[in-house]
């Protein structure tokens, strides 16, 4: 009997949710797109109680209480986060911005830290690295190429590459981060 293979998991880290045309991309292409691969999508701008608790803050008038409770929801936005993280089987790390968003970063280096195999997506033509030898910050760039991953330009080849991570896994590959073979010997 052949064994039953688990969904994948993908976390798509990124700060397209915070503008309207970056939602129309994120939620019209991106999040189509790894679903009709076939990954669960585990999309941080989608968690439930992340959003209760934003409506809730934001129903505030500008307060000292509405401070208090965007604290929370900001408390359990990063909860949440983290623990989606933790279940993916891989992040997808959307770089766009003049700079790397804070947040995005933040999401890479605890990926990197637990790892989760990390691909890399800047479709933004802008220069945001420390120099001409980067495509981003240093420190993001080593995180995702140190898990195995690159940066794609162009959305079609970042979807090729899930497509073909998604396939192998398919196919029996395990799901671990590609860079299991550099993984140090101790001592």
């Amino acid at each position: 009997m052949a064994k039953k293979q688990i969904q994948p998991a993908i976390y798509p880290a990124g700060p397209l949710g915070f503008s309207e045309a970056g939602r129309h991309f994120y939620n019209g292409v991106i999040i189509p797109d790894l679903k009709r691969i076939g990954y669960l999508v585990l999309d941080p701008w989608s968690i439930p109680e992340s959003q209760v608790a934003f409506a809730k803050a934001l129903a505030e008038p500008y307060s000292p209480e509405q401070c208090r409770l965007l604290q929370v929801a900001n408390r359990v936005a990063g909860e949440a986060n983290e623990c989606a993280i933790g279940m993916s089987h891989l992040v997808l790390a959307i770089l766009d911005g003049t700079d790397v968003d804070s947040g995005t970063a933040s999401e890479i280096g605890f990926a990197a830290g637990i790892n989760r195999p990390i691909v890399g997506y800047r479709g933004d033509f802008r220069l945001a690295a420390d120099n001409i030898g980067s495509v981003v910050n240093l420190q993001v760039e080593h995180f995702i190429r140190r898990q195995g991953g690159s940066i794609f330009s162009t959305w079609a080849e970042t979807r090729e590459v899930l497509e073909a991570r998604y396939n192998a896994y398919q196919a029996g590959a395990p799901l671990r981060p590609w860079n299991q073979k550099r993984k140090r010997a101790a001592r």
